[in-house]
């Protein structure tokens, strides 16, 4: 495996519908509750515990396990209780096994892309069994989870107008020490680690369909 595989799948270029989305940051936002740039980082912080917590299990058992993709995904769709956000989740899982097939065709991404078919292809279980045939290790699908995450979020806020592109990137420098504290806890997460742990981002986000005047899908 190659380091330029890696950098195609994080490249922005790399279509995966991740940038339809806004991670809960533009109902967080048109609810006043990122009135400061103090707010978004707040924001980005929490959210990217939650998505260690909430997306690495999944990903990690399916990565060692490719055959427990119907039992993990109905899990997943059993603990995204959150409608937008379980929305979101086969969008993008979809949307990545699809450009998969296209971009990496062979018999076995065939096979898989026919076996998410029959789930309901949440993205966290899809790409632990993508990144596996891929060849990534499994630290490098874990980075490249909680990367997309910090990017997809501040690529929003820019979008928003919540801060510049400058910003944003200082913003996302700041945040590799924790994405590296995330980073090294992520192997031992297992399903019986899978926990909500920003409960208010989540209930932000759930109120994303009733927002007036939207941008993103969530």
């Amino acid at each position: 495996m190659s380091d330029w595989l890696t950098w195609q799948v994080v490249d922005s270029a790399f279509p995966t519908g991740m940038f339809a989305h806004s991670w809960g940051l533009e109902s967080a936002w048109q609810q006043g509750e990122i009135a400061s740039v103090d707010a978004l980082r707040l924001f980005l912080q929490e959210s990217l515990l939650q998505t260690a917590f909430a997306a690495l299990p999944f990903v990690n058992t399916v990565y060692a396990s490719p055959d427990r993709l119907g039992a993990v995904d109905a899990l997943a769709d059993a603990f995204l209780t959150n409608a937008v956000a379980n929305r979101a989740s086969r969008i993008q899982g979809r949307t990545l096994v699809a450009t998969a097939a296209r971009v990496w065709p062979s018999r076995a991404m065939d096979d898989w892309q026919a076996t998410a078919r029959a789930t309901h292809a949440h993205v966290a279980p899809v790409a632990g069994g993508i990144f596996r045939l891929l060849g990534l290790p499994l630290p490098t699908a874990q980075r490249i989870v909680l990367f997309g995450a910090s990017r997809g979020i501040l690529s929003a806020a820019v979008r928003l107008g919540i801060v510049g592109t400058y910003e944003a990137q200082r913003l996302q420098h700041e945040c590799a020490g924790s994405l590296e504290a995330m980073a090294a806890r992520a192997t031992a997460l297992t399903l019986d680690d899978i926990a909500q742990t920003a409960p208010l981002v989540d209930l932000l986000q759930a109120g994303h369909d009733r927002l007036y005047s939207r941008l993103f899908q969530s």
